[in-house]
């Protein structure tokens, strides 16, 4: 039984941590949110699509083979935590305006695996709420979760890990946590998943500024995510329990982390209404940004040596890429 620190307690911390509370190790996490339910990491403001397919488009190979290795994980994960309702893989689509054809013939070019596509007849069969002059193809075997759902069940489920909410880890080293308060945690092994607050230890991550809202839409059907191959954006459509929709995929170079922009909220509230038409009567109840911790090449990053792991530069990819990351850093150790 060895001792863990962990620092950051986003999707890979409160996952790493579960797993090695599981197998029997002495773990603390820290992080700097005043609880498990209070929004602070990345993976609270995530739609949860599960699309190893639809990333090719501008991911490397890897993010596709990593995610397919997670889209086969989190079911496994889902029912070990009691829960197998948060995660399902009941395949997504990619959809275009006619007049949008050749932006979406590029990006179709771009997949290694070409989407099956579908016709007007098999598309309203699938999600008949959407606009049935769309052109769609068919992405099977990808999926969604519940990020919210998922971290609390990750943090409730972690029998015996000490969480160390409210501190900040000022300094991580091989073997020891050195937090905010004074206080030191020695261990065997310390893990680094703070996301940009490793900053400071790992050149070149940079914070790149997302937005999503949430619309509220009774008796608007979506059963499945949805990306719409838009000029300026790749909006998603994400269905969620309670008649809620989430839509999202604005992407800033920006590390502003302010409230969502009009032109932003005016730009995917069109773009969303001109794919599912029922949601001119939809209200928007939420909105929300947060910063996703990339590197240079947007590519994860995992580094390790004697009593220190890190990984860091999950991008977009925090969901997708976690359970697989998580079983290939422990290989390390």
């Amino acid at each position: 039984m060895a001792s863990i620190a962990l620092a950051g307690a986003g999707v890979m911390g409160r996952l790493l941590a579960w797993q090695l509370a599981h197998a029997g190790h002495r773990v603390q996490v820290v992080d700097p949110a005043e609880g498990p339910g209070q929004p602070g990491a990345a993976a609270f403001t995530a739609a949860g699509m599960l699309s190893p397919l639809a990333e090719q488009e501008h991911a490397e190979p890897e993010i596709a083979t990593l995610g397919w290795r997670s889209l086969a994980l989190w079911p496994a994960i889902a029912g070990a935590l009691g829960r197998p309702d948060l995660v399902k893989t009941e395949g997504s689509l990619l959809l275009a305006h006619g007049g949008d054809m050749g932006s979406a013939q590029r990006v179709l070019a771009r997949l290694q695996d070409a989407p099956e596509p579908l016709n007007r007849a098999a598309l309203q069969t699938l999600e008949p709420a959407l606009a049935p002059d769309l052109k769609a193809w068919w992405l099977p075997g990808e999926g969604q979760l519940l990020p919210r759902e998922l971290l609390l069940a990750l943090a409730e489920q972690a029998s015996g890990v000490d969480w160390l909410w409210g501190h900040r880890a000022v300094a991580v080293r091989p073997n020891r946590l050195e937090l905010d308060d004074g206080r030191r945690l020695d261990a065997d092994l310390v893990i680094d998943t703070r996301g940009l607050g490793a900053r400071g230890d790992i050149t070149g991550l940079r914070g790149v500024r997302g937005e999503i809202l949430w619309l509220h839409a009774p008796g608007v059907e979506l059963r499945r995510p949805v990306r719409l191959l838009h000029p300026r954006h790749r909006v998603y459509l994400v269905p969620r329990p309670g008649d809620v929709i989430v839509v999202g995929a604005s992407e800033v170079e920006s590390e502003d982390r302010s409230p969502v922009s009009l032109r932003s909220a005016v730009e995917l509230m069109a773009a969303a209404h001109s794919a599912l038409p029922a949601l001119a009567e939809a209200r928007i109840v939420h909105m929300d940004t947060n910063l996703r911790p990339a590197l240079p090449d947007h590519c994860p990053r995992i580094e390790y040596e004697p009593g220190l792991l890190r990984i860091n530069g999950l991008f977009r990819h925090g969901w997708l890429l976690a359970p697989a990351l998580a079983e290939k850093a422990l290989g390390h150790v």
